[in-house]
């Protein structure tokens, strides 16, 4: 077990290296006004709003099958959600760049720092969940416009977690994981026991 621990470090080494050149190239590509947009962006208040239209939206589109479309999509993202911050951060105690040690005084902070773990992305994981459920659930080239703007979205938005030294690019890309994840369970689920009927 050791031989093999041995073998994997540099490689361990390289990743987190890697890991650490990516974020500050990230980082030190600032601008104010891309200050801005990534504030903007990374705040939870500026999606509520905007997932309430959505919902409203899905509700007049899915008519009687928004209760079983809805509960799924909801369940998804609120999943996603509770495992990166309840189960991964506190297991992982992985501290967020702006409160590493070896990144002091080397990050630009726009925004401050939050909370004390990042790994892995919640702003990540909820984000990719809507948006692959979104994608497996709405048939067709109809809503290609909508698919393509919740992806831009939710890169958008893990950008900006990177952007604002919240996460390394590992805990943006382990919470898209998540978060593709429990979007095509939360998909299936749907397709299984809800044949779709999209008003026309």
């Amino acid at each position: 077990m050791t031989t093999v621990f041995l073998a994997l470090t540099p490689s361990l080494r390289f990743l987190t290296d890697l890991d650490h050149r990516l974020l500050l190239a990230i980082n030190h590509a600032h601008t104010p006004s891309l200050d801005r947009l990534m504030v903007f962006a990374s705040d939870r208040y500026t999606w509520f709003p905007a997932y309430a239209i959505l919902i409203l939206w899905l509700i007049d589109i899915f008519r009687r099958q928004a209760w079983q479309l809805l509960p799924l999509l909801i369940g998804a993202v609120a999943l996603a959600d509770s495992i990166t911050s309840k189960l991964f951060k506190p297991f992982f105690a992985r501290l967020r760049p702006c409160h590493a040690p070896g990144f002091l005084g080397q990050l630009h902070l726009p925004d401050g720092c939050g909370g004390q773990f990042g790994f892995l992305s919640s702003h990540a994981a909820n984000s990719f969940a809507l948006a692959v459920f979104l994608l497996l659930v709405l048939p067709g080239p109809r809503f290609r416009a909508l698919k393509i703007t919740v992806f831009f979205w939710a890169g958008l938005l893990s950008y900006s977690r990177m952007y604002l030294a919240a996460h390394y690019p590992s805990d943006v890309l382990g919470g898209a994981l998540v978060g593709v994840g429990l979007g095509v369970s939360a998909a299936w689920l749907f397709r299984r026991w809800a044949p779709l009927a999209i008003r026309s």
